[in-house]
């Protein structure tokens, strides 16, 4: 029987308390060794769902036209009044909220002064939104607390997309190591928050011919990558060492597609030399 002290068992319970509850409330998770069963060397924890620093911002952050932020901030403050009305007509029992309403009920003001800071950044910084909790407290005067719960509730409104971070981190011994870093943010304008605003702050229809050209733009960018290789398809939708990973498979299965097509006789030729001789046994008269 192994013998502890009470600083060691201490430690021990309060361990695993912490670890128990992290899962049940779905907070940091450690990062999880390959399937290969190599072992994790450091135990840095990140979260779920996070994706490494470097390897998908260009296609996640997009620039903001002339006068988009402002037209997003004057949405966000009208669904804030919204908001208001909704949980007033829920309260007095004269209207019963669905997911989407509910979700814009749980706006606040301070919700709404951290979507201003994210569109400021945007503006300035052309669309590359990714400040800390440290830099947006610093900036509206809020809490972490209320920076957590307002990015949240705006998430959950619709009006921001959210993705999480990790970084490498440099260290002595074998393995790379992990650190999860600032997330990324992409203000928005959902579908579900264009039927509640007033006619004057929902974007204007595109015209016809620009639909068609949108159409037909997404059809050609299709046709073009059908047309591309396994390799090259893995190079232009995936970066960073994922991408370089996925390139190398994706060179194996062209090389073995090519070599697969290496036959001395064409199906086409095959079936001309089958046909012709079915043709010689029809002419023949002793057949």
């Amino acid at each position: 029987m192994t013998v502890y002290t009470l600083g060691q068992a201490s430690a021990l319970a309060l361990g695993g308390r912490a670890s128990a509850l992290g899962r049940r409330r779905g907070g940091l998770t450690p990062w999880r060794p390959a399937r290969t069963g190599g072992a994790c060397h450091t135990g840095t924890p990140v979260r779920r769902d996070s994706v490494e620093a470097g390897t998908f911002e260009e296609q996640f952050f997009a620039s903001p036209e002339k006068g988009e932020t402002d037209r997003l901030l004057r949405a966000a403050r009208r669904a804030l009044d919204i908001g208001r009305r909704l949980r007033r007509e829920a309260r007095a029992g004269s209207r019963v909220l669905d997911t989407a309403e509910t979700a814009i009920a749980a706006l606040t003001a301070g919700a709404v002064r951290v979507f201003e800071e994210l569109l400021t950044l945007s503006r300035l910084n052309r669309g590359r939104v990714f400040p800390s909790y440290d830099h947006l407290a610093a900036a509206t005067g809020l809490g972490r607390a209320t920076i957590a719960r307002s990015l949240r509730a705006l998430e959950a409104a619709g009006l921001l997309v959210t993705q999480r971070r990790f970084t490498r981190v440099e260290g002595d011994g074998a393995g790379p190591r992990y650190a999860q870093t600032s997330n990324a943010y992409r203000p928005a304008l959902p579908r579900r928050l264009l039927a509640l605003l007033p006619r004057a702050l929902r974007p204007a229809p595109l015209p016809d011919d620009q639909i068609q050209r949108d159409a037909d733009h997404v059809d050609e960018q299709a046709g073009m990558r059908n047309a591309l290789s396994c390799r090259e398809l893995a190079m232009v939708t995936v970066g960073g060492q994922l991408g370089k990973v996925l390139a190398r498979l994706g060179a194996a299965l062209d090389a073995t597609w090519r070599e697969s097509h290496d036959d001395p006789q064409s199906l086409i030729e095959s079936n001309r030399m089958v046909g012709m001789n079915r043709a010689g046994f029809a002419r023949d008269p002793n057949s």
